[in-house]
């Protein structure tokens, strides 16, 4: 790794040069290497080096020394580093993995104010906590892995950390942050992740917003303390502890991050659909639900279709449509539910704070399609004078004509007093396009009427039928049938 200097005190020798004193923190460097000073943006060949008095040829990681270098002031350094060439940046904001000093009393908030120290520096920043869920499960999945798998891609997170020794000993993994995953916003650090019993506070995402930049590298050992605390009230002033692992411009790049929040919309079930025996397990279930007490009967529903909603069973269906114009929909059930009216339903999902859409996304999986019979009720049967043959359910549904009722005739009458065209409802929802269904087949129920769709008709799911051979007024009322 590249070379990394603390340095603690420097003076001249006459004749010699100047010594900067300190410990090598990372790295290794060696007699007429060049090296860097970040702060002063210049670079000096190294002329000699002793360690306890005695000159030596090179050191590495942990030795204290002095270094002999010609052609720097002393005046302009006091404490600093010295680095590889290059290897240290000015970073005005980073990433780091962080965890909570457990002495510190205070709750740790997103957007607070904390000294953090780096090196000899120490910088007011604002930090922003996040991603303590997302880190427990990739460090549980690591464990998994060592215990049951190769273990290689959990050895190479949990490496040896550049600065300070064995990062995983010390409770700080070396981690890898990913812009593509999810993290759940915060309001602040999180004491506990879930229930299980754990002696260590969670590891956390720490967004770091220094107020002056510094000089530092990657990997870098940062503290985060309260040093305007009360020095009286004998408490604990520092609150964390961890490494930085990205640089971060929080200006640039904070649409970067996919920050979410969890949503969720109760309802309530109002009607159920058509009753059905499961095949592969004779349940009595049903595939159509309608729901209410979720939207609004303003809502436009054409956003909200495709969404899916969850029972408290835990079963998944789709909102189809909306049913009617006070605010109820339909739901289908691809494997049925064997909810009850009055149950609630439960919309569930994310919203992205980054997201310019702002759309509602989802992460739940529809179940398969489980088929099903349908149950005919014994006073239907009764009412046909005959037992019908029961209908098996599908994913598409059982293949029924969509029943509607002439409201009214459109144009003035023929010769014989016969309309061409009438208006039909119930056949769609608003949200649909009829365009879709021009040319589609209609039939007059108990008249044997043929005619097609034409055309919609305003904007509530109305049509125009045409009849080739015309239809009387009084058929106004009647009821009709969409064949698909």
């Amino acid at each position: 790794s590249s070379f990394h200097f603390a340095i603690d005190h420097c003076f001249p020798i006459k004749g010699q040069g100047t010594v900067i004193t300190g410990t090598c923190l990372a790295g290794s460097v060696k007699v007429n290497d060049m090296i860097e000073f970040p702060t002063l943006s210049f670079q000096r060949k190294i002329k000699s080096m002793q360690m306890f008095r005695r000159k030596v040829s090179q050191i590495k990681q942990g030795d204290r020394a002095g270094l002999c270098v010609a052609n720097l002031d002393p005046k302009l350094m006091e404490r600093g580093v010295a680095s590889s060439p290059d290897s240290v940046k000015l970073i005005s904001g980073a990433i780091g993995v962080v965890r909570k000093i457990r002495y510190f009393r205070q709750n740790l908030l997103s957007g607070a104010k904390f000294h953090v120290s780096v090196g000899h520096t120490t910088v007011m920043a604002t930090v922003t906590f996040f991603g303590a869920k997302e880190i427990a499960e990739r460090l549980k999945g690591s464990v998994n892995k060592m215990n049951g798998g190769s273990g290689v891609e959990s050895k190479k997170e949990l490496e040896t950390s550049s600065l300070g020794g064995n990062a995983d000993i010390a409770g700080l993994p070396s981690l890898n942050f990913d812009f593509d995953e999810d993290f759940l916003q915060q309001d602040g650090y999180m004491e506990k992740v879930d229930d299980r019993q754990n002696d260590d506070l969670p590891l956390h995402w720490a967004m770091i917003d220094f107020q002056t930049p510094v000089y530092c590298p990657l990997n870098s050992l940062i503290i985060g303390s309260r040093l305007d605390t009360d020095i009286q009230a004998h408490t604990c002033r520092l609150a964390f502890s961890g490494r930085l692992i990205q640089k971060f411009d929080i200006e640039k790049e904070m649409s970067k991050i996919k920050f979410y929040s969890k949503k969720e919309r109760t309802g309530s079930i109002c009607r159920l659909g058509d009753p059905y025996k499961r095949s592969d397990d004779g349940k009595i279930i049903r595939y159509e639900v309608f729901g209410n007490d979720l939207f609004k009967k303003e809502t436009n529903m054409s956003q909200f279709i495709g969404l899916h909603l969850e029972t408290e069973r835990g079963d998944i269906g789709i909102i189809q449509s909306s049913f009617g114009t006070s605010g109820k929909f339909k739901l289908h059930f691809p494997s049925g539910t064997d909810a009850r009216n009055g149950e609630k339903l439960f919309l569930k999902f994310k919203r992205y704070a980054n997201d310019p859409e702002k759309k509602i996304r989802q992460s739940s999986i529809l179940p398969k399609e489980r088929v099903g019979t349908k149950i005919e009720s014994e006073s239907k049967k009764d009412k046909r004078g005959k037992k019908t043959n029961s209908k098996t359910h599908t994913n598409g549904g059982s293949k029924q004509a969509v029943v509607g009722k002439i409201t009214n005739t459109k144009g003035d009458a023929l010769d014989d007093g016969l309309f061409k065209t009438v208006i039909v409802e119930g056949f769609f929802t608003p949200e649909m396009n009829i365009r879709e269904k021009v040319g589609s087949q209609v039939i007059v129920v108990g008249a044997g009427l043929e005619g097609s769709i034409s055309g919609s008709f305003g904007k509530a799911g109305k049509c125009k039928v045409s009849f080739p051979d015309g239809i009387s007024k009084d058929s106004i009322g009647a009821k009709v049938e969409l064949r698909s």
